[in-house]
């Protein structure tokens, strides 16, 4: 028996769908934001020559990597609501699933962060922080003038690949049943029973997101290679 396709739930569809790609940008975005900022402060804390910060960092960083996203997005969407509960008196029936999905998503990639940072930091000549010293400037000021800046430039192409990653993993909040770019295509196509159409649309439109911002990142990469080569 042939399967015969039938399309005609997407268009009307595509509000709702718009929702849930708006869902999937604001966890993508906030953990990106949060994860590099959290994952420069790893970086430097494993770099550091305080032992207790460089074995914090390093723990930190082995667990979350140690550990599938799933699974860890799971504890969140079942502590981080008692937490905020608790901490501000919500009530219980209080949907904080988004949060919830931030949160681990944003602690979660800053160990990925992490590692992509801490490798930029250590391609920078190690002369220029003696010059800088030799300059007068403390090593926190070496390190967010001299140091931070261009190991940022290096790594601007592999932090913009790790965060189309993320936009990708970000389907996996369906395990909270919180209404994503997927979820949202998954129930919709549960509804109409057209489910393998929705999927099958759903990951066109990642596809294609995805596969237009991998050309820009490789753009990017090309004019930064010729820069570096003038």
């Amino acid at each position: 028996m042939n399967y015969e396709f039938d399309w005609s739930s997407i268009p009307g569809a595509l509000p709702f769908l718009w929702e849930g790609m708006k869902v999937s940008l604001e966890i993508t975005l906030t953990a990106v934001v949060v994860g590099i900022v959290w994952g420069t402060l790893l970086a430097m804390m494993r770099l550091s020559s305080v032992k207790p910060l460089a074995w914090f960092a390093a723990g930190y960083v082995n667990l979350f990597r140690a550990i599938p996203l799933v699974m860890v997005l799971l504890w969140f969407f079942l502590i981080v609501p008692q937490l905020l509960t608790g901490t501000f008196n919500l009530s219980p029936g209080t949907d904080v699933r988004l949060t919830s999905a931030m949160i681990g998503f944003a602690l979660f990639e800053s160990a990925y962060y992490s590692e992509i940072i801490r490798a930029g930091i250590q391609s920078v000549p190690k002369g220029q922080v003696a010059a800088a010293s030799a300059l007068g400037m403390t090593y926190a000021q070496a390190m967010r003038l001299v140091v931070l800046p261009q190991a940022f430039r290096n790594m601007v192409p592999l932090l913009l690949t790790q965060a189309i990653v993320l936009f990708q993993d970000t389907s996996l909040v369906y395990v909270s049943a919180l209404a994503d770019f997927f979820g949202a295509a998954y129930k919709v196509g549960d509804r109409d029973g057209r489910l393998v159409e929705l999927l099958l649309f759903a990951g066109a439109v990642y596809f294609f997101i995805c596969f237009a911002a991998s050309q820009l990142v490789r753009r990017y990469q090309k004019k930064l290679n010729a820069h570096v080569a003038h």
